[in-house]
């Protein structure tokens, strides 16, 4: 007998196929529009100080461009790879690794201050996505590593 696991669609299949990488390729065509993406990263609460000419500076714009292409391959990778499997074993792997990913990106976010953290009210769209959404996704993961919601079924060879 070989014991195997069953993803269920609800939530993991639905949120790390498809709710998960469309928000990633928005992220990559917000990141796309450098001015735009800088002037949402920020609290409410602090104004935005990045001027116009550091936003389009040509090492500015090639490493968002750059951030873009990243956020293009985390949601392929993610999509692509996970619908080709059932493999709990590549599932665990790859979401393991975008786990580490989620606590990079949070530390990306320091310079925001402590606040930036838990002060969602004071959050804009993009904040939701960098941070909101980045804590959801992360929650998601950590459940799914800790087997929450999987169930084994024994088969018979």
């Amino acid at each position: 007998m070989e014991r195997d696991n069953i993803i269920p669609f609800l939530p993991y299949r639905l949120f790390f196929l498809y709710i998960e990488p469309i928000s990633a390729l928005l992220g990559a065509m917000y990141a796309a529009r450098p001015a735009k993406y800088l002037s949402l990263l920020t609290l409410t609460s602090i104004s935005s100080n990045t001027p116009a000419a550091e936003a389009s500076s040509s090492q500015v714009r090639m490493a968002l461009y750059q951030l873009s292409n990243l956020y293009l391959l985390f949601a392929l990778n993610e999509h692509l790879v996970l619908s080709s499997t059932d493999s709990i074993r590549t599932w665990r792997r790859l979401l393991f690794c975008l786990l580490v990913a989620d606590f990079g990106h949070l530390a990306t976010m320091a310079p925001l201050g402590l606040d930036a953290y838990w002060k969602a009210w004071e959050w804009n769209a993009m904040l939701w996505g960098s941070i909101g959404f980045v804590y959801a996704g992360a929650s998601m993961r950590l459940a799914f590593l800790f087997g929450i919601g999987i169930k084994e079924r024994i088969k018979e060879e």
